[in-house]
């Protein structure tokens, strides 16, 4: 159990440190996208140095008329 939480944790840093070299960390975040390909690349971990880009396209709900 142990062994599992120091990979999962060492997965999500690779991943937080991608984002950031992509620099996703900047500037306001406007829309659900941008949030959105934050998460998944921190997900994705080390994946993004293999070649992996995850990028998400997301529509928030509009208020009625």
């Amino acid at each position: 159990m142990r062994i599992a939480s120091v990979v999962l944790i060492l997965w999500l840093i690779a991943g937080a440190f991608a984002a950031g070299q992509r620099n996703y960390y900047t500037g306001p975040v406007d829309n659900c996208n941008q949030v959105a390909t934050i998460a998944v690349t921190i997900l994705a971990g080390p994946l993004n140095y293999l070649g992996m880009n995850p990028k998400i396209a997301c529509q928030t709900p509009q208020p009625s008329k």
